[in-house]
């Protein structure tokens, strides 16, 4: 694979992480914002929810693990869109000194991506409780149907990069930061010449 196809083919990659992981944070946000907005009421008749002095945010619906995951999703949309511009940064040099930091950044959001899915692996179990608000619930609903769908396919994409990266570092022309041309700005004295005072 010629170096111009790996350059371009992570470029797209990073670009399509880019926006997922902008999206899930923005979905992951509006999710936390309403479960924090949602006012408990209780009476005579009434009790707190069942899982809420276990979960950090309580959801109408999902079980106990909504809320941690919807807090991960969010950690890991973040995470996962300033990784994406470290890897920029990277397609922009592509030396092996800028390897490590892309390499490092984008498995610490692939790793936070995946335990955001593990979290949503739990709480798939989507029973609507008697709530007072059920426009609430349906919207909470597809807001957790659209936050598993993008932070799976995230998951696949953001590994697909990781290889990507590295298998240009394997088989395309990395350079090192001391074969670069840079431009100094002292010159060096030519051979035979004095060196001026």
């Amino acid at each position: 694979m010629g170096l111009g196809i790996v350059k371009s083919l992570a470029g797209f990659l990073l670009l399509l992480n880019f926006s997922m992981y902008v999206i899930v944070a923005a979905i992951a946000g509006w999710a936390l914002n309403k479960a924090i907005d949602h006012d408990y009421v209780t009476g005579p008749r009434r009790t707190l929810p069942a899982g809420f002095s276990f979960a950090p945010v309580f959801f109408p619906i999902g079980n106990e693990a909504t809320g941690f995951m919807v807090i991960f999703s969010l950690i890991a949309g973040v995470v996962g869109a300033a990784s994406c511009l470290s890897g920029l940064h990277h397609l922009r040099v592509w030396t092996a000194e800028s390897l490590a930091s892309s390499a490092s950044s984008a498995m610490t959001a692939w790793a936070l991506t995946l335990l955001s899915m593990g979290l949503l692996m739990f709480s798939t179990t989507t029973q609507k409780e008697q709530i007072s608000n059920l426009d609430l619930c349906y919207d909470i609903l597809a807001v957790q149907i659209a936050l598993e769908s993008f932070v799976i396919i995230l998951s696949v994409t953001e590994l697909f990069y990781m290889m990507l990266i590295h298998a240009g570092f394997f088989g395309g022309k990395y350079f090192s930061y001391r074969e670069t041309h840079v431009a100094t700005t002292t010159a060096e004295p030519l051979k035979g010449s004095t060196a001026a005072a």
